[in-house]
């Protein structure tokens, strides 16, 4: 035995750590004689006694008189208990332990059964807060404020816009019309033209037509009668144009009732006063009315009226109510 070894019933101890250094030879098997070492009551075998504290014996009636609350210990009574524990847990650990002992020995793996992993599951979406979500948003970008540009700002963007788009003149296709094509075209912008002619010279001749038939009957009566350039309103040409040797005579009809005119031009010598003497007073029995307008000397008589210019004696008749100023209108437009 040595300064670093302790024997104890034949085996050989280490003096600091307590593990075993030589075993006493025994007969009997291990097990054997690890159950009698179990079995029989053995002393304290603890060393260096010198690191635990003597055990308190604490009166639990004092105690439980004094509070009913457990007393606090001192970080000066709990660190000895600590250290002491730290060491003996070492000690425990460095003694080498029997692979007969079950207790010792390692624990079996622990077979889990096989379980499917199961897949996750990806997170849905709710339908409804979707839609919500997109209302909130919509209703967002229409309360933002838009800043209003300038008309000159608006214009420039539509033409760059419009610039953008256009074709170059290198990049475009001449498109060739067809020759039936060009020859349809040609032969309707031809029949336009006709058709708008022809249009035109009828409604000119419709609008002359009385006056050149004024001129084919004054040139089939041998004297020099006109068509009026004014007619009293509501009052159209009635009828052909009619002549005879030295006459002309047209007759107008109101457009609403039976009321009519009409207009002779004769061939004469006479001059006013001569129209007076020999027409107007035997008509009128002598009630009758003068007027001058343009050189012209008018004379009025119920709903008649004659004048002469020119070697041309103009007479009305009819039962048309006239107005002097009408007959006025009519005389200076001939």
């Amino acid at each position: 035995m040595t300064k670093n070894s302790v024997t104890i019933n034949g085996n050989v101890y280490d003096a600091e750590s307590g593990s075993i250094l030589s075993a006493r030879p025994s007969g009997r098997s291990p097990a054997a004689a690890a159950s009698d070492f179990h079995n029989s009551t053995q002393k304290s075998r603890t060393l260096q006694r010198k690191y635990i504290n003597k055990p308190r014996v604490i009166d639990s009636v004092a105690s439980t008189s004094r509070s009913t609350q457990p007393r606090q210990l001192t970080v000066a009574e709990r660190t000895p208990r600590i250290i002491h524990h730290s060491k003996r847990v070492r000690a425990a650990q460095d003694i080498q332990r029997s692979t007969s002992i079950t207790r010792f020995a390692k624990e079996p793996p622990v077979k889990h059964p096989d379980v499917a992993d199961t897949p996750d599951i990806a997170p849905t979406t709710n339908h409804l807060e979707q839609v919500a979500r997109q209302r909130q948003t919509t209703i967002k970008k229409q309360q933002q404020p838009r800043a209003v540009l300038p008309s000159q700002v608006i214009k420039q963007q539509a033409i760059r816009e419009a610039t953008a788009k256009m074709v170059p003149r290198q990049q475009r296709k001449e498109i060739k019309p067809a020759r039936n094509s060009l020859f349809w075209q040609r032969l309707v912008s031809v029949g336009s033209v006709t058709l708008a002619v022809l249009l035109i010279g009828a409604y000119f001749t419709y609008i002359n037509m009385p006056a050149l038939s004024t001129r084919v009957a004054a040139a089939q009566a041998g004297i020099n009668a006109s068509y009026p350039g004014y007619r009293p309103s509501g009052y159209s040409l009635d009828g052909p144009v009619a002549y005879q040797q030295g006459s002309v005579i047209m007759k107008f009809a109101a457009n609403g009732s039976k009321e009519n005119f009409t207009l002779a031009q004769t061939r004469s010598e006479w001059d006013s006063s001569a129209v007076l003497e020999n027409y107007v007073k035997p008509k009128s029995n002598n009630k009758y009315s003068t007027t001058a307008t343009n050189g012209l000397t008018i004379y009025t008589y119920g709903t008649n009226a004659a004048w002469v210019n020119a070697g041309i004696l103009y007479t009305v008749n009819g039962d048309a109510e006239l107005a002097p100023e009408q007959v006025q209108k009519l005389a200076t437009s001939l």
